[in-house]
């Protein structure tokens, strides 16, 4: 499944990034690689979809939500 089809308050694995290379370093920079834990805290569906990694809030555009592929994660 992508991000963008992810719910609110729920925690995934990031499997991969299908993104042009520019910004798949970019958003690498940042903490998002393969294999990290993203949180999203809201998707609402209009504007931007708001996520946690790496102890850091960011707005990701949906344009870029929808090219990462993410697992769901259950949290103890």
């Amino acid at each position: 499944m992508t991000l963008k089809q992810g719910k609110t308050s729920q925690t995934y694995r990031v499997v991969s990034l299908d993104i042009e290379l520019k910004l798949e370093r970019r958003l690498e920079a940042l903490g998002l690689t393969e294999g990290s834990l993203i949180t999203i805290l809201n998707n609402e569906k209009k504007g931007s979809l708001t996520a946690r990694f790496r102890g850091a809030r960011f707005a990701l555009g949906r344009r870029i939500a929808d090219h990462i592929e993410v697992t769901e994660v259950s949290m103890p």
